[in-house]
């Protein structure tokens, strides 16, 4: 505190300003004599590190594309884990109805990887979580019609009343999800 920190490029001082309060976390504030103008410049070169000198390739390296297929595999593990899980949950609250939500969705995922197989469709990284996205967009509806379902049969109504009557009262919601989820893919 109270000396002078050069801050030097190509041995030449950018700036030499006094330190008036420990640094402590790795960041300071420089003050001094010069005009608004060069301090503007001052901390633009700082903070951006656009220096004025050249640039000199040290090293360079390419990356291969296992890469992008290690994060592939790893998303496709970590996304049947995820539906493993979300099948799981679907048959303990859900019982025979989570068992046809789940047949439904194994035949969804069934039809979907069969078109990507039937067409030249590369599997990327988005592609993925667009297709788990899917998945829980459905799942998401089939938990609205089965609450609403249950809703209706505590209400006294015949099952095939209940059922009429829940998919109607979910439909609005799940419309509502699905074209939120079609605006968002816009931003």
């Amino acid at each position: 505190v109270g000396r002078q920190v050069g801050i030097y490029l190509d041995g030449a001082p950018l700036t030499t300003p006094v330190v008036k309060v420990p640094i402590t976390d790795g960041r300071a504030i420089i003050s001094g004599s010069m005009g608004v103008k060069e301090a503007k410049q001052l901390a633009i070169s700082l903070n951006a590190g656009a220096l004025p000198v050249g640039m000199t390739v040290v090293k360079e390296t390419n990356i291969g594309a296992t890469l992008g297929k290690e994060s592939i595999s790893a998303s496709v593990r970590a996304g049947l884990v995820g539906l493993l899980a979300v099948a799981a949950f679907m048959i303990i609250v859900y019982r025979r109805l989570g068992i046809l939500a789940d047949i439904a969705l194994v035949i969804y995922g069934l039809i979907t990887m069969a078109i990507y197989k039937l067409f030249p469709i590369t599997l990327t990284l988005p592609g993925v979580a667009g297709f788990l996205l899917s998945i829980g967009m459905a799942t998401d509806a089939n938990i609205l019609i089965f609450e609403r379902l249950k809703e209706e049969l505590a209400r006294g109504l015949p099952l095939r009343a209940a059922v009429e009557l829940g998919f109607g009262r979910a439909w609005d919601s799940i419309k509502d999800a699905n074209v939120t989820t079609l605006l968002c893919q816009e931003l």
